[in-house]
């Protein structure tokens, strides 16, 4: 049963609260071709009724992070008037292999993910 993409069940169900609305379609959608990919390379499947859709809203807000980081939204200072104030961040392995590790740990917090056959 493929995971529903709508944003109530991200809000409601999976209780997002990162991803604004409006920006959630693109990133279901990438977070589903990202799935399918999984699915052609290894056994995918679903333990419980919601669990695609789960891991589809993990992989998500996983995408919507590493999409902050590298627009600069989440950076470390403020500017309020004449005062700023900045605050010391760790850096954020951006790379795609580190990428690609935490839509996969993303994946499995949902759905067992193997090689092999049944």
């Amino acid at each position: 049963m493929p995971g529903r993409m709508d944003y109530a069940f991200y809000v409601t169900v999976y209780l997002g609260d990162s991803i604004p609305e409006g920006e959630f379609v693109p990133l279901m959608q990438q977070a589903q071709a990202q799935l399918a990919r999984y699915r052609r390379i290894y056994t995918v499947t679903a333990p419980a009724p919601d669990s695609e859709s789960m891991a589809l809203c993990a992989m998500a807000d996983a995408l919507y992070y590493f999409q902050q980081v590298q627009s600069g939204a989440l950076g470390g200072s403020i500017h309020i008037g004449s005062v700023s104030s900045s605050a010391q961040t760790t850096q954020v392995d951006m790379s795609p292999a580190a990428q690609e590790r935490e839509l996969y740990r993303c994946a499995r917090l949902y759905l067992e993910i193997y090689r092999g056959v049944d």
